[in-house]
């Protein structure tokens, strides 16, 4: 049975129950539907003094192309805490249409631990990723209209993108303004699939709207001849933006198959962005539940780094456990096997492949100073072989195992890791970050490629060296790095899954994001626009003769 008919096959309950299970009354609701809602922000004043909640991370070793079942995890998590009679709320980010239409999927969960309504969530939800885009495009819109009519702030240079949410390589360079209209400037331009562009890193990392509209403000979209930066309060766009984005940044409330509530708000890549779901939904989680589980995208070495070293920096918030999930065909392709044979046995490749696991534990464990379980997503062509295998190369460790079957049992399956991590979450936690925020970029980018991948150091193109100088120059050497690279290894080289060599990070352009308030440095051939692949999964979608949506994985 396919995911969405299990989805469609499960009665769902109203949305204000699942509020009112966690304390939040109808006045703090927008309903959106018998199933959806956004939650008012001023609840939070109500919410001020009430304790919070201990936090969960949920993280990964290196995906294979199709990912490993993190959000599954998270989710059966969650409803496993339920099921042991404790009070969990998730904190998830918005699936982008990119992903749902490309190879990898949308992103609700799987089987029977899934977020709720599955369709609507991973196409358009509340239109958060809507208004994010028109933001955007918005603000392209006015950068080229201040030009056509005179150029009043003296743009030489235009660094800001469009975007959209789709994965579209076609669009990653164009030429615009070709109109030939009197007065029209054509200039070379480009797209950034949305969940890159800067409004959606700002979108997850203001505290409320009034920091919203500040970082906004300080969005540089262009130099002038002098290289003296232009920003989007400098265009008075700043209002008109905050202004799309006013119902956007209350927080999504919906529910898990097992009625469990989840938030869900915000959804930048690990990849290209800083990969984590909004400090506003994950603050508000926090108030609401004794325990909240939340993800960060795609391995630790990406998307727990910058959860811990941006996010957790900037929300002042910390982790009481981690969740580091694996599964024994991912261990299997790190471990040199061929995608299309890790279905078979091999305990040769998982051993090989064990190191990924390892290097990520220690990382979050030894380095960051974090208590963590490992998790094993059950396949059901694991073979108890393989299984028992891992238990005992883990239990050499000194590190902790929980196989778990939330896909096929739901919360049922998760109650030994719920139970585990009840224990975990009560041993005092601790968090070091990689990097001290008065280190030059270039140190702040060297430890965390030598710290957290494990490379010899960094190469830096000399366009990248010059970009460095100017963003230094500026004054914005202060903030913290947020690193673009590939998810499917700790080198920037996405076919060198095993890193048995030494190798360095090359680091080919630095782009400033002042209004997030981070530094991003590209690497190796890393998009900021992804493509499709070759057989998208948009070819096998459609409506059956009942109007039902079919094909969404």
């Amino acid at each position: 049975m396919e995911d969405v008919d299990i989805a469609r096959n499960t009665k769902l309950e109203k949305i204000q129950n699942i509020a009112e299970s966690i304390g939040i009354t109808e006045d703090d609701l927008e309903l959106y539907g018998k199933y959806k809602a956004k939650i008012n922000l001023k609840i939070m004043d109500k919410l001020k003094d009430k304790k919070d909640g201990k936090l969960v991370l949920v993280t990964a070793i290196n995906p294979t192309p199709l990912g490993e079942g993190k959000t599954t995890m998270a989710i059966g998590l969650a409803d496993g805490l339920k099921k042991i009679g404790e009070k969990p709320v998730l904190a998830l980010r918005e699936p982008s249409l990119g992903p749902v239409f490309g190879i990898k999927g949308g992103a609700t969960g799987g089987g029977h631990s899934q977020i709720a309504p599955m369709e609507d969530i991973n196409l358009h939800f509340t239109g958060d990723i809507h208004a994010i885009t028109s933001a955007n495009n918005l603000l392209s819109a006015m950068i080229d209209n201040h030009i056509y009519f005179g150029n009043e702030l003296g743009f030489d240079r235009v660094t800001w993108k469009r975007c959209v949410d789709l994965n579209d390589r076609q669009l990653r360079k164009v030429e615009t303004g070709l109109s030939g209209e009197k007065k029209i400037v054509p200039r070379e331009d480009g797209f950034d699939i949305s969940v890159a562009s800067e409004i959606m890193a700002i979108f997850c990392l203001a505290t409320d709207i009034k920091d919203l509209k500040r970082r906004i403000g300080n969005i540089i979209v262009g130099y002038t001849k002098e290289n003296k930066p232009i920003t989007a309060r400098d265009l008075k766009a700043d209002g008109a933006l905050t202004v799309l984005l006013k119902d956007a940044i209350n927080p999504n409330l919906v529910q898990t198959l097992e009625k469990t509530p989840a938030i869900v708000h915000g959804g930048p890549f690990a990849n290209i962005a800083h990969g984590c779901n909004s400090i506003i939904a994950t603050k508000l989680a926090l108030k609401l539940g004794d325990y909240v589980i939340t993800e960060a995208g795609f391995g630790a070495d990406l998307g727990a780094e910058k959860f811990l070293d941006i996010k957790c920096r900037k929300a002042e918030i910390k982790p009481n456990a981690v969740v580091c999930v694996a599964t024994i065909k991912a261990l299997k392709y790190h471990g040199g096997m061929p995608k299309e044979e890790i279905q078979n046995e091999s305990i040769e490749a998982l051993n090989r492949g064990f190191n990924n696991l390892l290097r990520h534990v220690d990382n979050l464990k030894n380095k960051y100073g974090l208590n963590v379980i490992v998790a094993i997503n059950k396949y059901t062509q694991d073979t108890e072989n393989e299984i028992e295998f891992l238990r005992n190369k883990l239990k050499e460790q000194g590190i902790d195992l929980s196989l778990v079957e939330s896909w096929e049992k739901g919360g049922e399956g998760a109650t030994d890791l719920a139970e585990k991590i009840v224990e975990l979450t009560k041993k005092d936690s601790k968090l070091n970050y990689m990097y001290d925020l008065n280190e030059s970029l270039k140190e702040k980018i060297n430890d965390v490629a030598t710290k957290v991948y494990g490379a010899e150091g960094v190469e830096f193109s000399a366009e990248a060296e010059e970009q460095i100088h100017k963003i230094e120059e500026l004054g914005y050497g202060n903030l913290p790095v947020c690193i673009a690279k590939t998810q499917y290894s700790f080198s920037d080289d996405q076919k060198n899954l095993e890193c048995l060599e030494p190798f360095k990070i090359h680091v080919n352009e630095i782009i400033l994001k002042s209004g997030a308030e981070f530094v991003v440095a590209i690497t190796g051939k890393i998009m900021t626009m992804p493509g499709l692949p070759r057989v998208p999964a948009a070819e096998n979608i459609d409506l059956d003769e009942n109007g039902n949506i079919i094909g969404i994985f």
